[in-house]
C-alpha cells in the first residue's frame, strides 16, 4: 500500500466481540516492537483510511489485513475526536516508526464486529506481532484510547441487544438453551432464573429445536437448537425495529 493514499487524520478502530459458550471475548492485536527498548502494546485492529475508499471499507480492510478476518457482522457506533487521543508520550515511538506524520491529529471512527468464533481463525500480519482474544472483563491497558473504545463498544453491543437482540450472530449454528442464556447474561450483566428463562424463550417461536444433541460432553447432552430465521426477520430483528423476546 501507497503511504501517499492515505489520510493522515482519519482512521477506523474495530472492537470485535466473540463468544465461546462461557464467555464474551474481544480481539485485541499486539503492536510489532519498534525495538528492543519499547516494550509493545495491545491495541485495538486499526488503521488509517485510504483516500479513495468508504469508512465500511476501510473497517473491513483493516480486519482482513491485521488479522485476516473478512465476512463478519459490522456495525459503526461511534466516532473519537480528543484532539490529543494518540499523542500520549506511551504511544509516540510506535507512532514515529509506522506514520509519515506521528503527531497529525486523528479522528476515528469506530465499528464493533460480532464473531463465531469456531469459525475463524485469526492471524496476526501487517504491523500487527500477534492476535489473540482477551475477557471484556480483563482487558489490559491499551494503545492510545482504546481501553474507551472498547468500553463504548461493549455499551453499544448491550443497547442494541436489549433493544433489537443485534447479538445472535456470537453464537454458533447450533447451541443449547444453556449456551443461548450465557449470552444474555453476559451481554445484559443480569442473572436469569433458568426454568423461567427457558420458558420465556421457547414461547417466542424463535428457536427450532433439532433432533440432535451435544456431541463429545462430559454431562449428559443437552439438545440443540437453531435460530428460526424467519420469525425473527418478521419481528424485526434484522432490520433495527425493537424486538420483544424476553
Amino acid at each position: 500500500m501507497s503511504r501517499k493514499n492515505i489520510n493522515p487524520n482519519v482512521s477506523v478502530d474495530c472492537v470485535v466481540f466473540g463468544f465461546d459458550s462461557d464467555q464474551l471475548n474481544i480481539l485485541l492485536i499486539e503492536q510489532k516492537p519498534v525495538n528492543s527498548s519499547v516494550r509493545p502494546q495491545s491495541a485495538l485492529p486499526g488503521d488509517l483510511v485510504l483516500e479513495d475508499e468508504s469508512l465500511d471499507q476501510a473497517a473491513n480492510r483493516v480486519l482482513r489485513e491485521l488479522t485476516g478476518l473478512k465476512g463478519i457482522y459490522l456495525r459503526q457506533f461511534k466516532a473519537f475526536g480528543d484532539p490529543e487521543r494518540v499523542r500520549d508520550v506511551k504511544d509516540l515511538s510506535w507512532l514515529q516508526t509506522y506514520r509519515e506524520y506521528p503527531q497529525a491529529r486523528v479522528i476515528t471512527v469506530a465499528y464493533y464486529a460480532l464473531v463465531k468464533m469456531h469459525d475463524f481463525s485469526p492471524e496476526a500480519s501487517s504491523f500487527a506481532d500477534r492476535v489473540y482474544w482477551c475477557n471484556v472483563h480483563e482487558i489490559p491497558p491499551l494503545a492510545f484510547d482504546h481501553n474507551q473504545i472498547a468500553r463504548e463498544g461493549l455499551l453499544k453491543l448491550r443497547q442494541e441487544f436489549e433493544a433489537h437482540r443485534i447479538g445472535f450472530e456470537l453464537l454458533p449454528k447450533k447451541f443449547t438453551l444453556s449456551h443461548l442464556q450465557k449470552l444474555y447474561e453476559i451481554i445484559t450483566d443480569k442473572k436469569f432464573d433458568k426454568r423461567n428463562f427457558r420458558k420465556k424463550v421457547l414461547r417466542g417461536n424463535i428457536l427450532n429445536p433439532l433432533k440432535e444433541k451435544q456431541q463429545g460432553v462430559l454431562h449428559k447432552p443437552a439438545q440443540l437448537y437453531e435460530f428460526n430465521l424467519k420469525e425473527l426477520s418478521e419481528l424485526g430483528a434484522f432490520n433495527g425495529d425493537t424486538v420483544e423476546i424476553f
